[in-house]
């Protein structure tokens, strides 16, 4: 559903420009409703159908695990449903623009399911990253039948 990688602005008011090709997906198949968190050094921005499909996978795990815990308090706790404007924006609240480091430039990446929205600057570093360790998870993959 969402590939691919955009560079834009957020404006003055924490606002961001969704991407032409994911915008139609939102607003068809979602009405324009998603819901948007934090997420290891950026934030994921859930199509609410996708966001529901996640919520009703995490209700059914075992809730005295730690770690699911863990994971329900940093990710859960800071879902924001946002909706879509007319012109295609989405409105990031503070909090999240503080936890990504959101200033003015930032990347968006298409991850399948889900968007990312990235400082600029934590992207190129990441991207790096990645790309170093690519041999090794390329390996992973293989043993995953990818």
């Amino acid at each position: 559903m969402f590939k691919g990688r955009f560079e834009y602005t957020i404006d003055e008011k924490g606002r961001i420009m969704i991407p032409v090709r994911f915008r139609e997906i939102i607003e068809e198949e979602h009405g324009g409703r998603v819901v948007i968190t934090n997420f290891d050094k950026c934030l994921v921005l859930y199509p609410l159908k996708e966001w529901s499909a996640l919520e009703k996978k995490l209700s059914s795990l075992p809730s005295m695990k730690k770690s699911i815990t863990v994971f329900l308090r940093f990710v859960v706790s800071s879902a924001t449903e946002c909706q879509m404007d007319k012109q295609g924006r989405i409105l990031i609240p503070q909090a999240l623009r503080e936890f990504a480091g959101l200033q003015k430039d930032i990347v968006i990446v298409g991850a399948i399911n889900k968007l990312e929205i990235w400082s600029k600057a934590v992207w190129i570093d990441e991207f790096r990253r990645a790309m170093e360790e690519f041999d090794s998870i390329r390996e992973d993959l293989s043993n995953l039948g990818i």
